[in-house]
């Protein structure tokens, strides 16, 4: 399991994640939008009292709710990069998990006439805590909602659905991958 703490993420030997991991390379190729860019998110959630919360941000532009996500960044694994987006524009800190979720495509405007087609690769973080102060807090809303709630309030389908089937992972093993959650339950929980 990595670590995270303000967008360092480690892992038990303390290193900084540098490789794309094989979970990230399957994420990455099976972006099925011809000419797409590779994003990063991070799905920020914590246990609430009637199941999971899934906290949101406000994009920039549009004042829609998303995820924090974030293009790569040079010398970070993706999930590192995912969690320098969540303490950038989110203020969060916490665990992340460094198995891909699943991935969803978007249309990210760049100008009035110009959008490029991303393909955005999600990892599940854990929110420990929540900085009052961060990069982005002047330009964005956060909002934690119940995890049924927020698979309706984001407009792109795939997001809605890994938000949806998000199941977080129990202590000392990784978050199942889609799909991996039933054939789980099935087994008993191995």
């Amino acid at each position: 399991m990595r670590q995270q703490i303000r967008g360092q993420t480690r892992n038990r030997a303390g290193r900084l994640g540098k490789n794309m991991g094989s979970q990230d390379k399957i994420a990455a190729l099976a972006a099925e939008m011809p000419g797409a860019r590779m994003q990063y998110g991070a799905l920020c959630w914590r246990a609430g009292d009637d199941g999971v919360d899934i906290l949101l941000i406000t994009s920039r532009d549009t004042g829609r709710w998303i995820i924090p996500k974030g293009w790569p960044m040079t010398g970070l694994a993706p999930e590192a990069a995912a969690a320098q987006e969540a303490w950038e524009e989110a203020g969060v800190e916490g665990v992340m998990n460094p198995v891909c979720l699943g991935r969803y495509g978007y249309q990210k405007c760049l100008s009035v006439s110009a959008q490029v087609p991303c393909a955005v690769a999600v990892y599940g973080l854990q929110v420990v805590r929540l900085a009052e102060k961060f990069p982005e807090v002047k330009e964005r809303t956060r909002q934690w909602f119940r995890q049924d709630i927020a698979a309706t309030m984001v407009n792109e389908p795939d997001l809605a659905s890994l938000i949806a089937g998000f199941v977080p992972p129990r202590q000392g093993r990784s978050a199942p991958i889609s799909g991996e959650a039933v054939e789980d339950a099935r087994r008993g929980g191995r």
